[in-house]
Order: C-alpha cells, then sequence, then structure tokens
C-alpha cells in the first residue's frame, strides 16, 4: 500500500479469497497496466465478482491518486457518475496522486452494472474511456459491450470430479485429503467451520460434502449458504435435502443485497429482464439434467440461446466429440422448474423431454451395431442422466411399454459405459418379474401387462448383464426364461440371439458341452437367416468354447471368421472382445507378439467407444502379457492393475475365481520385485486413471520383441491360475482323477490342463512337469 492513506469505507470489512489465486492475479496486472482503461469481471450471480474486485482494489489502490467505490444500482450513483465525467465528457480530474501531484492515475470500481442499472452505466464508462487518468473496473453478469472493455470471466469454484467406488456418485467413498485440495470444498470447509468451530472433513463426511458441492456447481455464495446450514443439519442429511431444490438455501447476512440472502432471491435477480422466448427457453431446458447436447435438446437453431449464456443462466459443463454438453445452472434450474410446477406445465415439459430422448435412443439403433457405433456410443453415455430421467418419467405416467423399449435400447451403451446393476434393475422393474426363473410376472413398469416378445428380450438382456456382473448361474437361468417366454412369440431371430447368449453363459458357468451344443444350433440358425453381427458374436464364443477344449486348430478357424465379419460390420465393441479371444489362442501357441498386437488394437477399440465393463479384463490380460515380455516394465504394470482393480469396482462386477487368482499372483509379485515405495506410488497412481488415461497408459508400453532372446523365467510363464494349480496337484503326485476331485472339476478338464501346462513347459513327462514346479520354489 502506498502513502495514499486511506482506502474508501464502502469496501467494507476485509475478506479471505479461496480459490482465486489466478483471478486475482490477472485482475491486479490488468489494472496496473498503463495502457488499460475498463476491466469488466463477468460471471454469473452469486459466483463471488464483487468480493473478487473488492480484494484487489484493497491489495493495489494505494498505487493510485484516487479510489471510488460506486454501487451502479444505487440511486444516487448516476449523479455521482456525472460528477466524475462531467455533463459534456470527462471532467478535469483533480485529486492528489500517490507522489503528492496533480496527475495520478484514479480508479473506479463500479459494482453490479447490471438491470436497470446497466444502460447508464454503459454510457458513463463510455465518456470515462477516453481519459487516460481514469481506469474503471466494472462487475456485471455479462459484458458491458463498451469500446475497449477487457473481460475476465469468472466461473464458479471447481468441484470434485466423479468418486470411485462401487457405489457411484458422490456419495461414495472420498479421500478428505484429496478433497481438501478442490477449491470449492475449501471455501465449504471454511465457512462450516465459522458456524460450527468443531466441523472437521472426515471420511464419514466427506462424500457428502463432496456431493453438495456438487450439486451446488461450485457457486460461493451456494457453498457459503449451504456450510451455514451445519448449524441445523448434519453433512450426510444436507444433500437429501439440496437434490431437486437447492434454492431451499436462505440465511444470507442481513447486510448482504436482499438477492445474496437466499438462492430463492438470487435466481429470481437472475431471471430479471429477461425476454419471452428465453423464458419459454429456460422453462423447458429446467427439466434436462446437466451435462444435454445442443442437438439432443433441440436448440441448433435458438436464437435465445445466446442470451441464456451470456446471463450465466445457460453455462457450459463439457464437451463431447466437439459438441457443447450444457446445463441449466442452480439456482436457476431449481428456482424454473418450482415455477413450471406452480404455472401447471412442468408435467408437459417432461413428457416432451421423454419423448425426445426415446426418439434418440430409437434412432441410434442402426447404428450400434456397426458404422457410428463409437460416436454413437459416446453420445448415449452423454445424454446418459437424461434417458434415465426419460425412463423414471415413462414410469411415472404409467407408459410400461414405451419405458420398455426405451430399456431395450439401452443394453449396448449400458453394458459399455458399465451401468450394470443399474440396467439389470430396470430390466426386472420393466418386467415386473423380479429376476425370476420362472415365466411368471407380466406386470411391466405401471402396472401395464407387456407382450410376450417384449419380456422376452428384456429376460434375455438381464441375463447378458448378469453374466457381465459375474454371476454365470443367474445369466444362464434368465436367458432360459427368456427361451420359455419367446416359444409362443415364434421369432425365429430372436430365440437364436439368445440361444447365443446362452451359450456364452453356459462357458462362463463351467459347461463347455453344454454351451457347444446350443452355439453350434445358434450360429447355423443365424447363418441362415443372414444375421451377420449376431453370428460372429456366436462364432467368437464357439471358438472361446473350442479352445477351452484344447481344439485350438478349428478354434481359430471360427474366430478368424468372426473377426473378418465383424470388421465388416465394422462393430467396433464386438471385434475386441473376439481379438482378446485371438490373443488368448495366440498365448496357447507361445505366440506373445501376436497376443500384444490382438491385446492393443482391442485396447484402442475399447478407447473408441468408451468401454468400461470389459476394460478391467483387458487391461489385466494385458498387464499379465507385458509381465512376462517386458519385465522393466513393472511400475506400468502395477499402475494398469490398479486401474484395472478401480475400473470393476466401479462397475459392480465380480471376477472369477481363475482371473482373481492371476491378479492376486501378479501383484504378489509385483510387489516382491519392486521397491514398496515404488510399488505404493505406482499403484496409487493407477488408482487415479480414468479408463481414458489406462488405455492410453497401456498402448505407450513397448511392444514384444519378435522373440525374447532367452525364454523367460518360471514364474513368468504363461500359465493360467488353473494350470498353475494343476501342475502344483501333479508334482505331488496326483493322478488325473485325484486332482478333478479335489479341484471339482470334470477329469476331462484336467486332462486337457496336463497337456498344456506340459506344452507350455516344454515337458514331455509328469515326472518333469514335478520338476519344473519344483525349480519355481
Amino acid at each position: 500500500m502506498s502513502a495514499m492513506g486511506t482506502l474508501p469505507a464502502s469496501l467494507g470489512p476485509v475478506t479471505e479469497l479461496v480459490g482465486r489465486e489466478l483471478e486475482a492475479a490477472m485482475l491486479r496486472e490488468r489494472l496496473r497496466d498503463p495502457l488499460v482503461r475498463l476491466v469488466t469481471v463477468t460471471g454469473r450471480a452469486g459466483v463471488g465478482k464483487s468480493r473478487l474486485a473488492m480484494e484487489v482494489v484493497r491489495e493495489i489502490g494505494g498505487e493510485f491518486g484516487r479510489v471510488e467505490v460506486l454501487d451502479a444500482g444505487a440511486p444516487d450513483t448516476p449523479s455521482a457518475l456525472t460528477a466524475v465525467t462531467g455533463p459534456t465528457g470527462p471532467a478535469e480530474p483533480c485529486w492528489p496522486s500517490a507522489q503528492g501531484g496533480e496527475t495520478g492515475r484514479f480508479l473506479l470500481l463500479l459494482d453490479g452494472c447490471d438491470h436497470e442499472a446497466r444502460a447508464g452505466a454503459a454510457a458513463a464508462l463510455e465518456a470515462l474511456s477516453g481519459d487516460p487518468r481514469v481506469v474503471v473496473l466494472a462487475t456485471a453478469v455479462e459484458p458491458l459491450g463498451v469500446y475497449g472493455e477487457l473481460l475476465l470471466p469468472l466461473a464458479p469454484l471447481p468441484v470434485p470430479g466423479p468418486l470411485r467406488g462401487p457405489a457411484g456418485g458422490a456419495a461414495a467413498a472420498a479421500d478428505p485429503q484429496e478433497l481438501r485440495d478442490v477449491a470449492s470444498v475449501e471455501l465449504f470447509v471454511r465457512r462450516a467451520r465459522a458456524a460450527d468451530p468443531a466441523f472437521a472433513l472426515t471420511l464419514e463426511n466427506a462424500g457428502a460434502v463432496a456431493e453438495i458441492c456438487t450439486l451446488l456447481d461450485g457457486l460461493p455464495l451456494a457453498v457459503e449458504l449451504a456450510a451455514r446450514r451445519l448449524r441445523l443439519l448434519p453433512p450426510h442429511l444436507l444433500p437429501v435435502r439440496l437434490r431437486d431444490r437447492t434454492t431451499v438455501l436462505s440465511g444470507g447476512p442481513a447486510n448482504a443485497p436482499e438477492r445474496h440472502r437466499s438462492l430463492a432471491a438470487l435466481a429470481e435477480w437472475s431471471c430479471r429482464g429477461l425476454d419471452a422466448p428465453a423464458r419459454a427457453l429456460l422453462a423447458r431446458l429446467a427439466v434436462y439434467e446437466p451435462g444435454f447436447g445442443l442437438s439432443a435438446a433441440g436448440l441448433s437453431a435458438e436464437p435465445a440461446v445466446d442470451t441464456l449464456m451470456d446471463r450465466g443462466l445457460l453455462v457450459v459443463v463439457g464437451e463431447e466429440q466437439g459438441e457443447l454438453r450444457l446445463a441449466v445452472s442452480e439456482p436457476v434450474r431449481s428456482h424454473a422448474r418450482e415455477a413450471l410446477a406452480q404455472a401447471g406445465g412442468e408435467g408437459a415439459a417432461r413428457d416432451a423431454h421423454a419423448e425426445r430422448y426415446r426418439t434418440l435412443v430409437g434412432s441410434a439403433q442402426a447404428g450400434l451395431g456397426g458404422t457410428g457405433q463409437d460416436h454413437l456410443l459416446r453420445e448415449l453415455a452423454a445424454e446418459g442422466a437424461n434417458v434415465t430421467a426419460a425412463l423414471r418419467r415413462l414410469r411415472e405416467r404409467g407408459d410400461g411399454e414405451a419405458a420398455a423399449s426405451l430399456v431395450l435400447g439401452c443394453r449396448l451403451p449400458w453394458l459399455a459405459q458399465g451401468r450394470l446393476r443399474e440396467g439389470l434393475q430396470w430390466c426386472d422393474e420393466s418386467d415386473g418379474a423380479g429376476g425370476a426363473a420362472g415365466t411368471g410376472g407380466a406386470g411391466g413398469a405401471g402396472g401395464a401387462v407387456l407382450p410376450e416378445a417384449v419380456r422376452a428380450r428384456l429376460a434375455d438382456m438381464s441375463g447378458v448383464f448378469a453374466l457381465a456382473l459375474g454371476d454365470p448361474q443367474e445369466a444362464v437361468r434368465r436367458h432360459r426364461r427368456a427361451l420359455a417366454l419367446g416359444k409362443g412369440v415364434g421369432d425365429r431371430r430372436q430365440n437364436a440371439l439368445v440361444s447365443a447368449h446362452l451359450g456364452a453363459a453356459l462357458l462362463e458357468a463351467g459347461d463347455p458341452p453344454g454351451a457347444r451344443a446350443v452355439l453350434v444350433t445358434a450360429l447355423s440358425a443365424l447363418e441362415s437367416m443372414g444375421v451377420t453381427g449376431g453370428a460372429a458374436g456366436a462364432a467368437a464364443s464357439l471358438a472361446g468354447v473350442l479352445r477351452a477344449e484344447g481344439d485350438r486348430r478349428r478354434a481359430q478357424e471360427l474366430l478368424d471368421r468372426a473377426v473378418e465379419a465383424l470388421r465388416r460390420t465394422r462393430d467396433g465393441r464386438g471385434l475386441a472382445g473376439a481379438l482378446r479371444t485371438e490373443a488368448a489362442l495366440a498365448l496357447d501357441g507361445d505366440e506373445p507378439a501376436r497376443a500384444d498386437r490382438a491385446l492393443r488394437e482391442s485396447l484402442r477399440l475399447y478407447g473408441d467407444v468408451g468401454e468400461r465393463t470389459e476394460l478391467p479384463g483387458l487391461l489385466e490380460e494385458f498387464s499379465l502379457l507385458l509381465m512376462r515380455t517386458a519385465p522393466a516394465q513393472r511400475p506400468r504394470t502395477v499402475r494398469l492393475l490398479a486401474a484395472a482393480d478401480t475400473l470393476r469396482a466401479e462397475t459392480g462386477a465380480a471376477v472369477a475365481d481363475e482371473w482373481r487368482s492371476a491378479a492376486e499372483r501378479a501383484r504378489t509379485d509385483l510387489g516382491a520385485r519392486l521397491d514398496w515405495t515404488d510399488f505404493a506410488v505406482a499403484w496409487a497412481e493407477g488408482v487415479r486413471m480414468t479408463a481414458a488415461q489406462a488405455v492410453a497408459e497401456a498402448l505407450a508400453a513397448p511392444a514384444p520383441a519378435r522373440r525374447p532372446t532367452s525364454g523367460p523365467a518360471p514364474e513368468d510363464q504363461s500359465l493360467t491360475p488353473r494350470q498353475v494349480q494343476v501342475a502344483l496337484l501333479v508334482s505331488e503326485g496326483m493322478t488325473n482323477r485325484q486332482i478333478a476331485a479335489r479341484l471339482d472339476i470334470s477329469e476331462w478338464t484336467v486332462v486337457n490342463h496336463v497337456r498344456q501346462v506340459m506344452r507350455r513347459l516344454g515337458c514331455s513327462s509328469r515326472v518333469q512337469v514335478a520338476g519344473a514346479v519344483g525349480r519355481w520354489t
């Protein structure tokens, strides 16, 4: 502070700025620039424009000859501005400079240049802009449009990202230490301590605090009002109160402007002066969940969009494939929905919203199986919250068949997104059967009786989700129910597709002969009907059965046909799954380079579609191969295993015992070979990875050489966990029958495992297998 002395009392008490270090530094730099005449801090109401401006003026005001603070909306402000500008232009400034002269610079803070005050403020600032000694700092919701105006947009504070964990959502477990680094959480904690000195961010309340900050969009005024509510409600109950109506928050300081005392008043003030088209559009969009696209909401040609965006009532919350993702900002969204409900128009608006998303999902079906799959899956993932809202509306109004149709259209999007339990629940609730294995339960959503064909498709879809969740026995029961329901319908195509799904489930349930019988029939039927995609999927599953039975040659022939068909139809997700089987066959034949190529292509394909359900398993497969072919990549392998473990937990999917054992063996081995600190750091890095980051991490690994210069160490041999168990029991001198009894598998399966073990270990007898196992320890 210079020798000028006291700053205007209108600056008010000193307040701390949280999370505004960068914006404050930029504002200080601009105000100090001798060429700058006008800086306008813009942003939606409640974002902290006035606080930022006043604190920066408090910091650097002593560098100016005179500082004046005016409220643009106050009754006496026009006359005060006239005194500064003069009746025909800038008045001759006559104020002492910081150096005691007559030519110091004049800093004018003009706060709240909105609504009725906007036009007068803009005219006065236009006049002042010609005087090089005058620097004006204005705050406004939108730019003033004055020549030479420099803008400093002020966004809400950052909010926590999606919290990891099987529960999903902000109520999942959260790390308090990581949350403290998020500006909106830091602000909440500081204000909460002012209301309750005993408050602390803990493991128990961190998830609730994160959800509160997210629900309030990180808007500082809203966060502060919420923190004050801790005098009345514990943290875990506050999100429940706010989820559908943030405007309940009130209790701002009595000396604050009225709009800062409650979110309802803030929202009403924010909408003041909107014209009829903008109000109508705002009401229509208020029923949309945050993250909708311009095209999905039918906004491509709406001129009122710019009006709402200029005001900060419609905000950009992200981007997907070049299209902006939008949201009506809180608390305006809650306020607009309340107004819509009071006017009796909320039901019609939600019906229109539901119909729009029915159309969106329905029109995507033709492209989801091939060309355009990656684009459509990503778009539907971005619109996921709105699709769910549409489903809820259809159920509320008792339109069970429409709801069931929309659920069926979400099969592939939900699988790719990892929304497995949610998908299973929607299938059961739409069918009304509750997942029963029998044929009862014909009541759909809203109590309507669904057609048998629809119920059969829902049962089949539920089986697909049960298998993805790691419960093949339940999947088998559901697919058999779907076949029973479909018998009376006579839809050969659908029944053949269900049979293909049943075969895949039987394979995972440990019944290769049963799977082969079902898949052979399904494949023949689908090929005869020309169902290319379904036939390719059945062929890939049958190849997996033949591999399990040890018939690698026929498995490869079938798989080659499936891969060719999937490439032709451009079904990227289906192709990725087939390539994983190809990699397994390559490893059976001791071809790690070919396996690596297949797995890398599969990773790229999963990355293109935003896959989450099958990606964890693929990351584990790639990690195990990486351990074998690139021992120097152990830290990367740890990161990939950690990412796979975390991503799988988010979907809620169980993992087969064989793969769980393999992952545990890999972690144990890596932990023994790496320094403990290095292992822990790499694991923590992997836990934080998103799906896209995990794919990029895997693809960045070096490809293996054509042939290893020397054979891999025994512990790095590509034995599956089950084969390791069999090898250990062989080394103990057990017969095939004894091993089968010990592991609860068929004797022919043991024979197949023993053959694979002998080939991979380069052994020609059981005695040699025992010797190789002995060298492991």
